[in-house]
């Protein structure tokens, strides 16, 4: 709210994800939307929602269509994460939360979390079909963790080699630990309003030019195409609902949970074709000077799993030319994702 210039009373709606991604802190037993409205100061409130996935992009996509629809004016959105446990402590019974649903079946063979079914699985199919390498993969990561050593808020700023890359071990092969998003303790907060209230506040405003949100399966992951799933089908509808093209956009912060996340939504996007991915970050089109800066933040990989949150606020920070030596000149289109498989998201923004 600092950061805007707005005080609580300027605010009159309120969208969070869930609760705690992960086990509670000790002593609070739930994070939802009209008790963190309460502790802030924001109430009474207009507009007010908990729990609608997936990751950030829930709750953003909520406000976007409160504000639109009229239900409020200015809507305060966050997500809050306190990590899961680890698969070891899973394993060792650390969680004892009774397993349901196909979960039951699932865990006793080793599936406890979705590395396997989002990750490994998909990146597997991808090199199978369409001869993605992981030289390729590592080139991602490369290039990430250079972005991340212009970014003095990320948490790995070490210059990384395609070599450093392969060397790490395997979680589930072909997945490596770099490949994955790294696990924090973390709040994110964004704020969307009216564009006449935009303009009266502090920062320079960023515009919604488009929004998509889809579902194509059932949530338990269980995807019956591991190369083209709700990137494809969140990508067309984005683009149906904007004059703007693929090659309008000055850079892209797509979600890195795992990489083979990136790559899909490059695809579904329409960045490159589908299992065109792997060759067009390996030619340098997605490093700072090429023709799609990607992930200029660092990506979660480097600055911390956030579930998305950050890559709205690289955008909009691109946007208003705030990103200093990782700045992407003459910004004014970014566009940002999150989630993957059965469910996602993506937002279009435009600078003034």
């Amino acid at each position: 709210m600092a950061d805007a210039g707005i005080d609580a009373a300027g605010i009159d709606g309120i969208a969070v994800l869930w609760n705690p991604a992960g086990p509670a802190p000790p002593g609070l037993d739930e994070v939802n939307a009209l008790d963190l409205a309460q502790m802030t100061g924001c109430v009474p409130v207009n507009w007010h929602v908990n729990g609608v996935g997936p990751a950030y992009i829930g709750p953003a996509l909520q406000a976007i269509a409160a504000i639109r629809a009229g239900f409020c004016h200015t809507c305060i959105t966050v997500r809050v994460i306190n990590q899961r446990l680890s698969g070891s402590e899973l394993q060792a019974g650390a969680d004892s939360t009774p397993s349901s649903g196909d979960e039951q079946f699932r865990r006793p063979f080793g599936q406890l979390l979705p590395l396997q079914a989002i990750a490994a699985m998909p990146m597997q199919r991808h090199m199978a079909v369409y001869g993605t390498t992981e030289e390729q993969f590592a080139q991602h990561a490369v290039t990430q963790r250079y972005h991340a050593t212009l970014n003095e808020d990320a948490i790995f700023r070490d210059p990384l080699t395609v070599d450093d890359f392969l060397a790490m071990p395997y979680l589930c092969t072909p997945l490596r630990i770099l490949d994955c998003d790294y696990p924090v303790d973390s709040g994110s907060a964004v704020i969307y309003t009216t564009e006449e209230r935009a303009r009266n506040l502090r920062q320079k405003p960023v515009f919604v030019e488009s929004a998509a949100f889809s579902g194509t399966g059932y949530m338990a992951f269980e995807i019956e195409d591991m190369v083209k799933n709700a990137p494809f089908h969140t990508g067309k509808h984005l683009w149906e609902r904007t004059d703007l093209k693929p090659a309008d956009v000055d850079c892209a912060q797509l979600y890195d949970g795992f990489s083979i996340i990136t790559f899909q939504w490059l695809e579904g996007l329409g960045f490159c074709e589908p299992g065109e991915s792997g060759p067009f970050i390996e030619a340098g089109n997605t490093r700072l000077g090429g023709s799609l800066p990607l992930n200029t933040d660092g990506g979660a990989c480097n600055v911390g799993r956030r579930h998305g949150t950050n890559f709205c606020i690289e955008s909009v920070r691109q946007l208003r030319g705030q990103c200093g030596a990782r700045q992407v000149p003459g910004a004014n289109v970014a566009v940002w994702a999150n989630a993957v498989g059965p469910f996602g998201g993506a937002v279009l923004m435009i600078g003034e």
